[in-house]
């Protein structure tokens, strides 16, 4: 799995890409490989506003539908719409063509609640040994 370190990364396994006052928003590779295979992308409309940490849309995959959150608060600006006929991007370039949306930020403090990529990368070895020792339990 590959964690870019220019990213800032939420505990809901979304990155988020710093280009001045505007995000781009997307999931990271853990959670693309997690969730398997996906099918639909359902994302906001331009001018919608987002809360940091509440969902702005939804991925389905072939294993099940999930929320995605905003790393960041404020207003979408653009939407991928190459995910509406193309949403397998998400799986094959999660850090580049699947991205899902840009935030124009109404609260750039925000960016401080956000995990580095060395303590993105620890959270997901914790939850990793978590789903081991959970899998040890039933096995």
């Amino acid at each position: 799995m590959y964690f870019p370190e220019d990213l800032k990364y939420t505990k809901e396994h979304d990155w988020a890409r710093v280009d001045g006052n505007r995000v781009v928003v997307g999931i990271t590779d853990y959670a693309q490989q997690e969730l398997g295979d996906v099918i639909f992308v359902e994302l906001p409309e331009v001018k919608s506003k987002v809360e940091q940490m509440e969902p702005f849309g939804t991925i389905e995959s072939v294993k099940a539908v999930s929320d995605l959150y905003s790393p960041v608060s404020g207003c979408v600006v653009e939407v991928n719409g190459a995910l509406e006929n193309e949403p397998e991007l998400v799986n094959t370039d999660p850090y580049g063509a699947g991205w899902m949306i840009i935030v124009e930020m109404s609260e750039p403090g925000g960016l401080d609640s956000l995990l580095s990529a060395a303590e993105y990368v620890a959270l997901v070895e914790a939850e990793k040994e978590k789903e081991e020792e959970e899998e040890e339990e039933e096995g």
